[in-house]
C-alpha cells in the first residue's frame, strides 16, 4: 500500500502547511439493502461460533424463561375470574416491558460470569498497520478537541508507536468564528508537537450526511493510505496504551472488521453528568462485559472510540439513503448500527473489547441536553424500522437494531402500562360490576385479583429491574483498587443510594421525554442537527418552566386520578408522581454546576477516574488553558484579510473546493462575492456578510485574497454606490 505516512514522516509541518496530505482515493460503493450476494466470505472460526451459539442460547433462553414465568404469574394475578379486555392489555404490556428488563438482568449475570473468568489480554509487539485517527467535530469547543489530540498523539509517540498513526480533525463546523478558532488551535497544535506527530485538518464546505458523510468523505479521498481508522467523537479521549493495543489486536485478527471499546464517562460536574458517570463506571462493566460475552463476532458499533479496518469499511459499509423524506427517509442518522450490520453481512467480525479500559468520553450536563441528544437518537433508531429487513443481515445484527428501537419504544410502553393499571383501579372503584352474568349461574361473578401473588410479582419485577445494578455494585466493591479509588466502602454505598434515588426521580421525566420524542418522530418532525453542550448545564428558570411544565402537569393529573381512587393507589404511583411534580426543581438542581460541586465535595458519586485521573486526561487538562488562550486570540476575518502571512496560513489549510456542475451556484458564496466587490474597505465588506457568507469566504481562498485587496480603512456606513 502506498502509505501517506511514508512521505509525511520525511517533512516538517511548518506554517503555512497544508491542511491535509496528498489524496489517496478509495472507492466506497453504496450498499443496497434490498439485495445481497450471499457468496461473500464468512468468518473462519467455526469453533468460536459454536461456543458463542451456546452462550446466546443460555442468555436468550434464560431471559425468555424468566419472562414466561413472570407473565404466567401476572396472568394468575389478574385472571382469577377470567381476563377482561383491559386486563389482557395490561398482560401484553407487562410481557413486553418485563422481557426488556429480563434480558438486561440475564445479560448482567453473563457479565458477572465473564468478569470472574476472563482477564484483560495484551498483544505482543508493535503495531504493524498504519492508522488514521479521525476526530470529527461540528461546532464544538476547539480548545478541548485539539488539547485531546495533543495529549493522545504525544502519548502514542512516547511509547514508540508514533510512526503508525496520523491524526486528523475532520470539521463539519458551520459557525465561521468557531472555524477560525479551529484553525488557530491547529496552528498551536502543530507548533507544539513539531515533528513528533503528523496532524491534519479539513473543514467540509457542505455537511452532507452529517458524521457518516464526514467519515465517508475521508475514506473516499484519503482512505487508500491507511490500513485502519480509529474513529473518535469530539469529546473522546483514549490512553496511548489502549490505542496501540487496539491496532495490535486487529493486526492479529484478519477476520476483524471493527473492534469497539466501552467508553467510560469522565469530567462530569453537574449531578446529571455525575449520575451517568457513576452508573457507567459501576454497572457498565457488567452490562458491557455480558454483551461482549454472548455477542462474539456479531457485536455492535456505537459510532466512536472504535477501530475499523479501512478496506472492510469501504467495501462493505457504504450507506445508502432511505427513500422518502425525514424523519424516516433521507440519510441514515444512527449510522453506526447499520455500518456494523453491513460489515457483519460481508463476513467481517464486529467485536466488543470489554476487557480493554482506557477509553473515555463525556456526557450531557443536564436533562434538557439529554433530551436534545435523545431526540436525535430516537429519530435515528426509529428510522431503523426501514433498515430492519435488509437482505443478508445476520440475525444478531437485527437484534441490535431491534434493541435500539426498543430503547425508545420502552418509554411509551411503560407509560401505557401505568395508565392501564390506573384505569383498571379506577374502573373497579367507579364502575358498578355485573355480579350476575347473563348465563345461568348459582353464584355471582366477583372481580378478583390475587393481591398476595401480586406483591410477590412486584418484588420479582423490582429484583429483575435492579438486578444489574446490584450485580455491578457487588463486582465493583469486590475490586479493592476500584473501591478504594472511589472513596471506600461506605462512600460507594452512599453513592449507590444517591444514584438509585436520583435516577428514580429522573426516570419519570425521561419516560415522558422519550414518549414525546417517539410521537414527534411519528408526526413527521425532523430533529435537525445541533451541537451538544459538554460542560455547564445550567438552565434559566424560564426555560426550565417551559421545558417541564407538561411534565409537572402530568404528575398533578396522575396524583388527582390516584387520589380519586385511594391513598394506596397514590402510594403505588408515588415514584412516578413525585418525579413528575418535582420535574422543574429536579432538572434545575441536577443541571447546576454549583450543586454538582457540592455533591462532589461530600464525596458522593466518585469514580476511580475522578480521584485518580488517567495520565492522558491530566495531560489534556494541562494543555487546555493554552488552547483556550489561542482560541480567544483567534484572528477575525478582517484581521486575516489585512495580514498577508495570516492569509497564507489560513488558505493553506483550506480544503479544495468540490466540483460544481455548470449552472449550479452556491448562494452564500455568490452573495459574499457580490458584497466584497461592492465594499470599499475590508471592514465594510466584513460588516456586510452574514454568518453563512463569512463561512463561505473562509472556505474560499480566492475570496479571502479578494477581501485582502481592499483598503483596510475604517468601517463605512454609507452604502450608496
Amino acid at each position: 500500500m502506498d502509505r501517506v505516512s511514508a512521505h509525511a514522516a520525511t517533512r516538517p509541518i511548518d506554517a503555512p502547511a497544508r491542511g491535509m496530505p496528498a489524496e489517496h482515493p478509495l472507492p466506497m460503493p453504496v450498499q443496497p439493502l434490498d439485495r445481497f450476494d450471499a457468496g461473500l466470505r464468512l468468518p473462519c472460526r467455526a469453533r468460536e461460533q459454536r461456543q458463542i451459539a451456546l452462550r446466546r442460547a443460555l442468555v436468550l433462553g434464560g431471559a425468555a424463561a424468566l419472562t414466561g414465568f413472570a407473565v404466567y404469574e401476572m396472568e394468575r394475578v389478574l385472571g382469577l375470574a377470567g381476563l377482561t379486555v383491559l386486563e389482557g392489555l395490561i398482560l401484553i404490556l407487562f410481557a413486553l416491558t418485563f422481557a426488556w428488563i429480563a434480558l438486561a438482568f440475564v445479560s448482567g449475570l453473563a457479565g458477572l460470569a465473564a468478569a470472574m473468568t476472563s482477564r484483560a489480554r495484551i498483544s505482543p509487539g508493535m503495531p504493524e498497520g498504519l492508522t488514521a485517527v479521525l476526530m470529527p467535530t461540528y461546532n464544538e469547543a476547539p480548545a478541548r478537541v485539539f488539547a485531546a489530540i495533543e495529549a493522545m498523539a504525544i502519548g502514542v509517540g512516547e511509547r514508540g508507536a508514533g510512526h503508525a498513526f496520523d491524526w486528523f480533525v475532520l470539521s463539519d463546523t458551520t459557525d465561521p468564528d468557531i472555524a477560525l478558532a479551529e484553525e488557530a488551535a491547529l496552528t498551536l497544535l502543530r507548533s507544539r508537537v513539531g515533528d513528533r506527530a503528523r496532524t491534519f485538518y479539513r473543514r467540509r464546505r457542505r455537511n452532507i450526511a452529517r458524521k457518516s458523510g464526514n467519515i465517508a468523505d475521508f475514506c473516499t479521498r484519503w482512505g487508500g493510505g491507511y490500513d485502519y481508522l480509529l474513529v473518535l467523537d469530539a469529546d473522546s479521549l483514549m490512553t496511548p496504551e489502549t490505542i496501540v493495543e487496539l491496532v495490535r489486536r486487529m493486526d492479529g485478527d484478519p477476520d476483524a472488521g471493527l473492534i469497539q471499546t466501552i467508553p467510560r464517562l469522565v469530567s462530569g460536574v453537574t449531578v446529571t453528568a455525575r449520575l451517568q458517570q457513576f452508573a457507567n463506571r459501576v454497572y457498565g462493566p457488567i452490562v458491557g462485559g455480558g454483551l461482549a460475552w454472548w455477542c462474539g463476532t456479531e457485536g455492535n458499533y456505537w459510532g466512536h472510540n472504535a477501530l475499523i479496518r479501512t478496506r472492510a469499511f469501504t467495501e462493505a459499509a457504504g450507506l445508502p439513503d432511505i427513500p422518502g423524506n425525514p424523519p424516516f427517509g433521507g440519510h441514515i442518522l444512527s449510522h453506526d448500527f447499520v455500518e456494523a450490520a453491513l460489515l457483519r453481512r460481508a463476513g467481517w467480525g464486529v467485536r466488543i473489547a470489554a476487557d480493554l479500559g482506557g477509553s473515555y468520553e463525556e456526557s450531557p450536563p443536564s436533562l434538557i441536553d439529554l433530551a436534545v441528544r435523545d431526540r436525535r437518537w430516537c429519530q435515528g433508531n426509529l428510522q431503523h424500522t426501514k433498515v430492519l429487513r435488509a437482505a443478508g443481515f445476520h440475525w444478531m445484527s437485527r437484534f441490535h437494531i431491534v434493541n435500539g428501537i426498543m430503547s425508545y419504544l420502552a418509554s411509551p410502553l411503560w407509560l401505557l402500562l401505568i395508565l392501564a393499571g390506573l384505569a383498571l383501579a379506577l374502573q373497579a372503584h367507579f364502575t358498578r360490576p355485573e355480579y350476575f352474568p347473563n348465563h345461568f349461574s348459582l353464584f355471582p361473578t366477583w372481580p378478583k385479583i390475587d393481591y398476595e401473588r401480586a406483591l410477590w410479582l412486584f418484588a420479582l419485577t423490582m429484583g429483575v429491574l435492579f438486578g444489574p445494578k446490584i450485580i455491578g455494585l457487588g463486582t465493583f466493591l469486590w475490586n479493592g483498587r476500584d473501591r478504594r479509588a472511589a472513596g471506600g466502602l461506605f462512600e460507594v454505598l452512599w453513592s449507590f443510594v444517591f444514584e438509585v434515588v436520583g435516577s428514580a426521580l429522573i426516570a419519570p421525566i425521561m419516560m415522558l421525554v422519550h414518549t414525546g420524542a417517539v410521537f414527534s418522530v411519528l408526526m413527521g418532525r425532523d430533529s435537525g442537527w445541533k451541537p451538544q453542550r459538554r460542560d455547564d448545564g445550567s438552565v434559566p428558570l424560564r426555560d426550565l418552566i417551559h421545558r417541564h411544565r407538561w411534565h409537572m402537569g402530568a404528575g398533578l393529573a396522575l396524583l388527582a386520578a390516584g387520589y380519586a381512587d385511594s391513598i394506596s393507589l397514590v402510594a403505588w404511583l408515588s415514584p412516578t408522581i413525585l418525579g413528575l411534580i418535582l420535574a422543574i426543581p429536579v432538572s434545575g438542581l441536577t443541571a447546576s454546576p454549583a450543586f454538582g460541586r457540592a455533591i462532589m465535595h461530600l464525596g458522593l458519586l466518585q469514580t476511580p477516574e475522578e480521584t485518580a485521573p488517567p495520565a492522558v486526561l491530566e495531560t489534556m487538562r494541562a494543555h487546555l488553558p493554552r488552547y483556550e488562550a489561542a482560541v480567544l486570540d483567534a484572528p477575525g476575518l478582517a484581521r486575516i484579510a489585512r495580514d498577508e502571512r495570516l492569509r497564507a496560513t489560513y488558505n493553506a489549510v483550506t480544503d479544495r473546493p468540490l466540483p460544481r456542475p455548470r449552472g449550479t451556484v452556491d448562494p452564500a458564496t455568490a452573495l459574499a462575492t457580490a458584497k466584497i466587490n461592492e465594499a470599499r474597505t475590508i471592514d465594510e465588506a466584513v460588516s456586510f456578510l452574514t454568518p453563512s457568507e463569512r463561512a463561505a469566504v473562509i472556505a474560499t481562498p480566492e475570496l479571502i485574497e479578494r477581501l485582502g485587496e481592499l483598503p483596510a480603512g475604517e468601517l463605512r456606513v454609507d452604502h450608496t454606490p
